[in-house]
């Protein structure tokens, strides 16, 4: 798998966890947290249109990193 076709593998599954998140009753200070991930996605896509993947990545990355925290405060992910 190449940079680009990992970076797109994840925006896929940003897009399938952020429509997860928007299901459930979040607070004020995680809205915030879910804009700045969503922030995040849509840089990923403009370092990723610009070629400079390794950007594109590590937004991408944080992006998870942000979703992930609300998602798992709301018991959407189970931790083993």
């Amino acid at each position: 798998m190449d940079a680009i076709e990992r970076i797109e593998k994840d925006l896929k599954l940003f897009a399938k966890n952020i429509k997860e998140v928007e299901s459930i009753k979040v607070s004020a200070k995680e809205e915030k947290i879910l804009k700045m991930a969503q922030n995040y996605r849509d840089d990923t896509q403009y370092y990723l249109d610009k070629k400079d993947f390794l950007t594109s990545f590590g937004c991408i990355t944080y992006a998870h990193g942000l979703l992930d925290a609300i998602r798992l405060s709301h018991n959407l992910i189970i931790e083993e």
